[in-house]
C-alpha cells in the first residue's frame, strides 16, 4: 500500500468542511486559554491532550458504518442509566452536588454520556416505529427522555439537564410531533412552573432571580453575571488587545478558563472578534444542517438534526449566560472552554455526523 493510498483510507470518512469549522474553534480555544490562564502553558497543553484524544475518538466513530451506530443505541442508553443510578446511590459529593462516580481507576461524570445516549436511543426508537407512529410512541419516547433528565436534575446539574432535555425535544420535533401537542406541552409546562420552582434548590432560584437584577447581590450570587457583562462590554469594537484584558488579568472574572471564557475573548478581541468566532460556529452549524438535510435514513436524519441543534443550544446558552440574558447554569462554551469530558462528548457527536455523511452512499435510499 502506497503512502497516498494509506492517507486516502485514513481520511475516507472525514467530512472536511465540518472538520475545518471544528479545528478553527479548537485553535481559538488554545489561543484564549493561554490568556485566560495568565500565560500558564499547563492549561494549553492539557487542552491540547484533550483535543488529540477527542479527535482520535471522533475518527473512530466516523469510520463506524450506520448500522453499527444503531446497534450502539440501546447499550449506550442502558449503560448510562445504570451509571446514573450508581451516582444516585454511591456517587461522590463535591460542592454540594453528587455528579461523579468513582470506578477505582478513574472518576467519571455519567451525565455527559447521556448527551449522546438520549438522542441516540430516541432516534433508534422512532426508526423502529417509523411506519406506524402514533401518539403512544411519542409518549414512550418522552419517557425515555424524562427518566434520565430527572436523575440528572436531582444531582443537581441543571445545565446538563437543560442540554439533554433540549436534545430529546429536538428528536421529538424532527420526528413529526404536531404543533398542537407541542402547544399543549408548553401550556402544561407553564402551569407546572410554580411546582417546578418549589423543587429548585435555593442557589438555582437565586441564579434565576439574579437574571432580572444582579446588582441586588453584586458580591454574591450576581457577581458572575456582573463581571461577565463588564468584560464583554468593555471590549468595545476592537477589544483591549491579546493578553490585555483587565477583568481577566486583575482576577475580577471568575471561571475564566471554563464557563466564562467567552467573556475573556470578548474583552480582548471586542465585537469584531465576536463576529469572527460566531462565523466559526455558523460554519459548523451550517454544515451540520446540510448533513441533516442529506441524511439517507429516518434514524440518521433525527440523529444528525439533534446533534446539530443541541450544539447550537450549547453555544447560545453559554453566550447568553455570559452576556446576562440567561441565568448562570454552568454550561461551557463548546469546543472552546477547557475540559476533557465535554470535548470528548462533542467530538463523538461530530464523529456520528461524519459517519452519517460519508456512509450515506452505502445506504439504499
Amino acid at each position: 500500500m502506497t503512502r497516498r493510498q494509506l492517507w486516502q483510507r485514513l481520511t475516507a470518512h472525514i467530512d472536511w468542511p465540518l472538520l475545518l469549522g471544528i479545528s478553527l474553534l479548537m485553535l481559538a480555544s488554545l489561543v484564549i486559554l493561554y490568556s485566560a490562564g495568565e500565560g500558564n502553558w499547563s492549561r494549553v497543553l492539557g487542552q491540547g491532550r484533550n483535543i488529540l484524544m477527542a479527535l482520535v475518538c471522533m475518527w473512530a466513530v466516523a469510520n463506524l458504518p450506520l448500522h453499527y451506530l444503531m446497534r450502539t443505541a440501546v447499550p449506550i442508553y442502558l449503560l448510562g442509566m445504570v451509571l446514573l443510578i450508581g451516582v444516585a446511590l454511591f456517587g461522590e459529593v463535591s460542592h454540594g452536588a453528587r455528579r461523579w462516580l468513582n470506578l477505582g481507576i478513574t472518576t467519571i461524570q455519567p451525565s455527559e454520556l447521556m448527551k449522546i445516549g438520549v438522542p441516540l436511543m430516541m432516534s433508534w426508537y422512532f426508526e423502529k416505529h417509523e411506519a406506524t407512529l402514533t401518539l403512544k410512541n411519542y409518549f414512550v419516547a418522552t419517557l425515555l427522555l424524562l427518566v434520565p433528565m430527572a436523575l440528572i436534575a436531582r444531582q443537581p446539574d441543571l445545565g446538563t439537564a437543560i442540554l439533554i432535555s433540549a436534545s430529546g425535544f429536538y428528536v421529538l420535533f424532527l420526528a413529526g410531533l404536531s404543533w398542537r401537542v407541542m402547544g399543549v406541552m408548553f401550556v402544561a409546562a407553564l402551569a407546572s412552573a410554580p411546582l417546578l420552582w418549589s423543587m429548585l434548590h435555593d442557589y438555582q432560584r437565586h441564579r434565576i432571580l439574579m437574571l432580572f437584577d444582579p446588582s441586588q447581590d453584586a458580591l454574591g450570587k450576581g457577581y458572575h453575571t456582573i463581571q461577565g457583562m463588564i468584560a464583554v462590554g468593555s471590549g468595545g469594537l476592537f477589544g483591549k488587545g491579546y493578553l490585555q484584558g483587565t477583568q481577566t488579568h486583575l482576577d475580577f472574572l471568575p471561571e475564566r478558563t471554563t464557563d466564562f471564557i467567552f467573556a475573556v475573548y470578548s474583552e480582548e478581541f471586542g465585537l469584531l472578534g465576536n463576529i469572527i468566532i460566531l462565523l466559526f460556529y455558523l460554519l459548523v452549524i451550517g454544515r451540520g444542517f446540510i448533513i441533516t438535510a442529506n441524511a439517507s435514513t429516518y434514524f440518521t436524519r433525527l440523529m444528525a438534526g439533534s446533534i446539530t441543534l443541541t450544539f447550537t443550544t450549547y453555544a447560545f446558552v453559554n453566550m447568553g449566560m455570559v452576556t446576562g440574558i440567561l441565568p448562570v447554569v454552568g454550561v461551557p462554551l463548546p469546543l472552546v472552554s477547557y475540559g476533557g469530558t465535554s470535548m470528548l462528548t462533542l467530538l463523538l457527536g461530530f464523529g456520528m455526523l461524519m459517519s452519517i455523511e460519508t456512509h450515506k452512499k452505502l445506504v439504499k435510499t
